[in-house]
Formats: C-alpha cells, structure tokens, sequence
C-alpha cells in the first residue's frame, strides 16, 4: 500500500449500529445471510412475524459494513447494497456504520477479507472450531484497521471491484457452463435408456461382500463416499486394535459403491484405481455390474438422475438424515433401466469427453479463485501497486 497509515479502531471508523424492529404475527419479513470468504450477501425466503417468533430482528441500510458473528473468522463479512437496504438480520449480524471521514466501507470489507483482516476477526471469536467461535462485539470494537488516505482507499477498492466484478462474471459462466453440460447429458441419457427394458439390481449389478479378517497388529485403509454424486475420498489408515465389533469389508476397483445413510442424497459412486483394496463399513454396498450386461458408469449415472434419486429416496425410509438409511432389499430389488451394452459404451465414452471438458473447467475456476486472493496480499502486504 502507498502512503502512510494509520492505525485507527473500528469503534472510530465502523460503529455498531443496531436497529431492531418489532414483528407483526401477520407481517413478512425478508431476511438477509452473508457467505463466508468474502462471497456476499444472499437473500432468504422472507417469514412471517408468527413463523418468526420471537426471533429478534435487526434493519440493514445501504452502506451498513456486516458480520456474521458466527463465520466472521472466515471470512463471513459483507457491504449492505441497495438491494439489501431495508431488509433484516437477526442478532448473529452485526451492522457497522463506516465513518466517511476515516474510512471506506468497501476498503474495510476487503481489508476484512484478507488474511490480516481474518486473523484479527479470529482472535476476536474465541472458542472452538466452527459455531462455537463468536465474533466478541466488544472485541470487534478494539481491531484496528491500518487506513491509508481516502483517494488511496478509493483507489484499492476501484481496482479490487473491478478485478472481482470479472471474477463473478467467469464464475458464473463457468457455472451456466456446467448446467448445459449436464442438461445435455440427461438429454443423452434419455435417448439412451427411450424404451429399454427394466432390470432388478440384483440381477444387473447384484451385491458383492468381501468380510476382511482383521489383524489387531495391521492397518486397515477406509474410504468415503461423498453425497450428491462428488465422488469417493481416502479416510485415515485405521488400526485393527481400534476396529472392535466393526465389520469392515474390502472394496475394489470398478465397485458401484453406496454410503447407506445418505445414498437418498447422491452418495454414489464408482471405486477408482486408487481406491482398490480400501476398506469401508458395512453401511457402504459395492455392487459389481454383470459382465456384459450394464457398466458400472451407466449405472452410476442412472442414479444420479431426478428418477435415480427418487428411487435411492423411496428405499430409504425414515426420518431426514441419518434415520434414513437404504434396505438392502430394497436395492436388490430396485428397477433400473438396460439398454443394449452397446448404447451403454456410447454413452460412457459421451460421459469421459464431459469429464475431460469438466477438468478444464475445474483448473480455469482454480485460477480465477486464485486471482483475488493474489490481489488481496499484494495490496495489504505493503507491495506498490500499479494505478
């Protein structure tokens, strides 16, 4: 940063603000949360005073500097716009009004975003990890900001904005990118499966167990699978000393592989090379697709469709999250559609083009993510800046 700062506390330069307003059982109110990273404001449903109870309310005005006090450690820190002018927050947000004469409220959010920034709200949010750190207000009241001059403020955040502007504009087209994308793979997946016959599971992918003997002297490598179709991931080795009455079964690659408890929200997945001979618990299936009757693939996509869902949710009976688990039964016996092999193949090898396009995609976002946080440590680590 050019020029010379000033120290300055945020009870100087950002006061709390509160402004907090009486609800009508008969009233709707549209409330307001803040993402962390430096992500923004999103808009809720709004809520009527009786659904509300007697939830406390707060108004936010156009210019109003905000906290989340639960996330603000990371980052969870935002700039009331006109569009949020005149909407609410509960107690958990915290709305500061930046004195113009001292400082830019753009100029603090950003500076909040940054890692000196974070490591201040952090210190002021003692506890644990996640909800149980609390941005202090009192504490948030003693941080001090370094602020260069005004012009230079103004100049920061021009560049900044503008550099996250073009940020947001190639986020967004990345993700209208990826909703094409799979728009046309279900279109694809369609005409594939347009009058194929249906096939129990049990006869197209039946169940495979492989019960592992554990050895209290070895290591047993466990995997995951994640919900909403994003894959398996490696656990910690675990110790046969630690296992106890858990049964462990072991896991190949080329499984169909199915997290019991959360497979009604697209825990599914395929066993990849490097998950071969990993181990999971008896809540994770591997079904093994005959051979040259369906691909591991096909299947694996049927069941991330809207009707693949359905039907992962219709054999998971019970309460919401882990009450509801899928019978064993029910997936054997569970209809999926079985087009000839050989429509199969195409489809799979349409699947692996989507996935090359996808890897590119996912290295582009992975530099542009990259670029404000760049900018951020070049701008508040003391670095010339070009106008």
């Amino acid at each position: 940063m050019k020029g010379q700062l000033i120290q300055r506390p945020m009870r100087e330069i950002a006061p709390l603000v509160r402004r907090p307003i009486e609800t009508a059982p008969d009233q709707f109110y549209p409330e307001i949360g803040i993402r962390s990273f430096g992500r923004g404001v999103f808009h809720k449903e709004p809520k009527s005073g009786f659904e509300l109870g007697e939830k406390r309310l707060f108004e936010w005005k156009e210019g109003d500097l905000l906290f989340n006090i639960v996330f603000a450690w990371e980052g969870a820190v935002a700039v009331a716009s006109q569009a949020e002018d005149g909407k609410v927050g509960s107690h958990r947000f915290l709305t500061c009004v930046v004195d113009p004469r001292y400082a830019d409220a753009r100029y603090l959010f950003w500076w909040f975003t940054h890692d000196k920034g974070r490591h201040q709200l952090l210190r002021a949010s003692p506890g644990g990890a996640g909800r149980n750190r609390t941005l202090g207000v009192d504490k948030l009241a003693t941080i001090e900001v370094p602020l260069p001059s005004l012009d230079e403020q103004r100049r920061i955040v021009r560049r900044l904005d503008t550099v996250a502007a073009l940020v947001e504009e190639r986020r967004r087209a990345i993700e209208a990118a990826e909703r094409e994308t799979r728009a046309l793979l279900l279109k694809a997946f369609q005409r594939a499966i347009d009058g194929a016959p249906m096939r129990p599971m049990a006869e197209v992918a039946p169940l495979v167990r492989r019960p592992v003997e554990i050895d209290l002297d070895g290591t047993y490598p466990e995997l995951g699978v994640r919900s909403f179709g994003k894959g398996t991931f490696h656990k910690p080795d675990l110790p046969g000393a630690e296992v106890g009455n858990k049964k462990l079964f072991r896991i190949c690659a080329g499984d169909l592989l199915f997290n019991i408890v959360f497979a009604w929200e697209g825990a599914v997945a395929v066993a990849q090379p490097e998950d071969d001979s990993r181990v999971g618990s008896h809540r994770f299936l591997s079904c093994v697709p005959a051979p040259d009757t369906a691909t591991v693939e096909f299947l694996r996509f049927y069941f991330s469709t809207p009707e693949g869902l359905q039907k992962l949710g219709e054999a998971s009976p019970g309460g919401a999250g882990r009450n509801r688990t899928l019978g064993l039964r029910k997936l054997e016996s569970m209809q999926v559609p079985l087009p000839p092999i050989d429509c199969q193949y195409w489809f799979d090898r349409l699947q692996a083009k989507v996935s090359e396009a996808r890897a590119i995609r996912a290295r582009t976002a992975q530099d542009v993510e990259a670029l404000i946080p760049a900018m951020l440590h070049e701008t508040f680590n003391g670095r010339a800046n070009a106008a």
